[in-house]
């Protein structure tokens, strides 16, 4: 078992964020449904997820007959820090990073230099990554029209004509 690891809970709500940052360009709203199907999220967490979002100010709803949720500011300005805190709280990588720092060892363990680098390195990594950064790419209307599949060798040629294969 996996001892540091992203909870479900985050994991679902980033990957709801994202897919409403997917759908951004259109202003189309997405109910409930679509995105717990898509994301393959169980709906009923799914739901209270999307609650903790709402009051966190991440995302909003949109009433009517082409209801649903849509981001509440643009991809760009949200990062993954804001989605993760607003679903479990402050990030803390061990109780000697947290604020205030809860370690009776404070100040005499050898490993707090470690986890406070540790920190600072996800911190850092969270501030700096946008929704934006992590959706589907915007494929320009007639893009793929120009890639195309090499009979014998099953790949795909990409845009500069260069032939790839899974994994190159």
């Amino acid at each position: 078992m996996a001892i540091m690891q992203v909870s479900r809970k985050i994991d679902y709500a980033l990957r709801a964020v994202i897919h409403l940052a997917n759908e951004e360009a259109s202003a189309r709203a997405c109910s409930l449904g679509e995105i717990a199907e898509r994301e393959r999220v169980p709906r009923q967490f799914l739901e209270k997820i999307v609650q903790e979002l709402i009051h966190k100010g991440l995302v909003r709803s949109r009433r009517g007959p082409h209801g649903g949720y849509v981001l509440a500011r643009p991809a760009e300005q949200m990062t993954f820090r804001d989605v993760i805190e607003a679903v479990e709280g402050p990030i803390s990588l061990n109780v000697c990073t947290s604020e205030p720092a809860d370690c009776s060892l404070l100040g005499t363990c050898g490993m707090e230099r470690v986890w406070r680098e540790g920190q600072r390195r996800v911190m850092e990594l969270f501030e700096s990554t946008t929704i934006a950064d992590v959706r589907r790419p915007r494929t320009p209307p007639g893009a793929l029209a120009g890639r195309a599949s090499s009979p014998r060798s099953g790949k795909v040629r990409g845009r500069r004509g260069r032939e790839r294969g899974f994994g190159d």
